[in-house]
């Protein structure tokens, strides 16, 4: 079996997989509607190049760079080569507004901003201005300027094309795993994002642990990466790109959401880290096809899901396993075959994961695993295993080298190389995080007899009702929107004697609502309707039946106007923001506990 080394940075781990692979193909995207890769010594090439240009135009070690880029190969050749330079890289999120990109350069104190396009270039241009330090703009497209803004534009065709020793470079990588790799921000839940300091160590650590779960419960073999996560966030980061790259692996950039099920289809990866909310999208459109395809392909799905079921919580018994090989023979493979056929893992992380979504994809023969973390963890200190016994109500044991306990109010603290190292010029905040060299996560929860956690609820979350009871948020609505009707939730309740929801019902549902009701559809119009509202609340009382007196949902409210990234109601990993959407709701929230 093969061990994986030990690394002393990542730009050595990408250098040595580079001379490894040689000329196979690594980095890929879509051009001219077919897929086009760069091989690994290409890529390697390029990032010394650009090292090189960042060294030429006056950056020195520890300065840091901001990469504005969605997801493609000249990203990653930007982090590589700034890391390579000895400089620091800071993503940030292509959703980000022009306020958001002056926090961060001038938090970060930026000497240089890589950015793709023109268009992405009209909101950090004017940060770049008024910031005191980012004297460098490095345009992967051709950035156009109608005159000198006092701002050095550099084109990226430039700044990768000069010769450069790719031998030299890999041996001026003398950095030690404990100097600092990147700034990532968080993506703010709870109000301003602050600056993680990700060291090379903490990344590699990650990596380690990620390769050890894959090469004993899957086999190391040639992998494939779909990347659709943005690579600002942590998640993606490490586990759509360096744990990759510590693979050996070759990586497909997605087109985008609305294409991301052809891409799949056409990349057949090997592997890919999705949040839940993909999951839960998913699940629903294979339901719907699944409806169509008449009552026998129905009542196999409904045998699947229980067998599935068991299967997770004991193990089939010897009766089921007749039927068990007929699924196997006929609606599992169709499934599977949407996924490209070859899908050894799904991995689900950035937030919890409804266990009846994880249920559900093992039924039908894809293995999902539910890892765990966040930013301030590299990101990634646990995830489900095979070897540990799948149970889609934890989130596996700790990745190797992590060590995990529960403090006495239950909070969850994490150890280990992996434990950034503080939040950039943020010392009382750091204090608050690591204590006596513990992180504090924020995040409840408890240890299993096998060493699995379980998350039972996000510290800062809990909803404590006016009888002091806690009730747990993102349950309730992780199982609203489990509901065909409800296509987002926010439950609200703290002080108050019951639980009140805000509700988007689901386009696609309310379609077929208005065509059987004889309505035009409207949703506008629709969610002002009393018909409406009573089908949209009978999907909530069908979640009512499910959990404890204190989770109910009593009362709703219902708006048309989904929480996006754009009107900053979801982070970019999926998350909603609570302060924002009280900001906006607040009054028709509490109207709900009036009359």
């Amino acid at each position: 079996m093969r061990e994986f080394e030990h690394f002393p940075n990542l730009v050595t781990m990408f250098f040595t997989r580079a001379k490894e692979r040689g000329d196979a193909p690594f980095l890929w995207a879509k051009k001219g509607g077919s897929w086009q890769s760069i091989s690994w010594t290409q890529t390697a090439q390029q990032v010394a190049s650009f090292a090189q240009s960042l060294k030429d135009i006056g950056l020195e070690p520890g300065d840091r760079v901001m990469l504005v880029s969605e997801n493609r190969p000249e990203w990653f050749i930007a982090d590589l080569g700034i890391m390579a330079a000895g400089c620091v890289t800071v993503p940030t999120y292509t959703t980000n507004t022009e306020r958001d990109h002056q926090h961060i350069i001038e938090d970060s104190g930026a000497s240089a901003i890589v950015v793709s396009t023109n268009k992405l270039a009209q909101s950090v241009m004017p940060a770049a201005l008024r910031a005191t330090r980012a004297h460098h703009l490095i345009g992967i497209d051709d950035l156009r300027a109608g005159q000198d803004t006092g701002v050095a534009i550099h084109r990226w065709a430039d700044m990768v094309g000069k010769p450069a020793d790719v031998d030299a470079c890999a041996a001026a990588a003398t950095f030690k795993r404990d100097d600092l790799a990147c700034l990532i921000y968080t993506s703010g839940t709870g109000g301003a994002p602050r600056g993680v300091q990700q060291h090379h160590g903490a990344i590699l650590c990650n990596v380690e642990g990620c390769v050890e779960v894959i090469t004993e419960d899957f086999g190391w073999d040639e992998e494939v990466f779909l990347s659709f996560l943005p690579l600002s966030h942590a998640y993606e980061h490490t586990g759509g790109q360096h744990f990759p790259v510590g693979l050996g692996a070759e990586i497909y950039y997605a087109e985008g959401i609305d294409k991301l099920a052809s891409n799949i289809e056409e990349v057949r990866p090997t592997l890919m880290v999705v949040v839940p909310r993909l999951f839960e999208v998913l699940r629903a459109r294979i339901l719907k096809q699944m409806e169509k395809q008449g009552k026998v392909v129905q009542h196999l799905l409904n045998r699947a899901l229980s067998l599935g079921a068991k299967d997770l919580s004991g193990g089939l018994p010897i009766w089921d396993q007749p039927m068990n090989m007929l699924l196997n023979h006929t609606l599992r493979p169709k499934i599977q075959q949407r996924f490209g056929g070859r899908l050894k893992a799904m991995v689900s992380g950035g937030a919890p994961l409804n266990p009846d979504i994880g249920v559900f994809f093992h039924a039908v023969g894809l293995t999902m695993l539910q890892g765990y973390g966040q930013t301030e963890a590299a990101p990634v200190i646990s995830c489900n295993r095979p070897k540990a016994g799948l149970k889609m109500d934890t989130v596996g044991p700790p990745l190797k080298n992590v060590e995990v306990k529960i403090a006495d109010d239950g909070e969850i603290l994490v150890r280990g190389e992996l434990v950034m190292h503080g939040y950039w010029r943020n010392d009382a905040e750091t204090a608050r995080a690591i204590q006596d060299g513990w992180l504090h996560t924020g995040d409840i929860g408890e240890i299993d007899a096998k060493g699995r956690i379980k998350i039972t609820d996000r510290k800062k979350d809990i909803i404590v009702n006016d009888k002091g009871e806690n009730v747990s948020p993102q349950k309730v609505e992780g199982m609203l929107t489990l509901q065909p009707e409800i296509f987002q939730a926010m439950v609200s309740g703290d002080k108050r004697p019951h639980l009140v929801g805000l509700i988007i019902p689901d386009p696609e549902w309310a379609v077929e609502w208005a065509q059987a009701n004889g309505e035009p559809y409207d949703l506008t119009a629709l969610c002002d309707l009393p018909a409406f509202r009573a089908a949209i609340m009978a999907a909530v009382d069908r979640v009512n039946t499910q959990v404890a007196s204190t989770e109910k949902v009593r009362k709703i409210t219902l708006t048309p106007d989904a929480f996006t990234t754009d009107n900053e109601m979801l982070t970019p990993s999926l998350k909603i923001r609570r302060h924002v959407i009280r900001q906006v709701y607040g009054d028709r929230i509490d109207g709900l506990y009036k009359g």
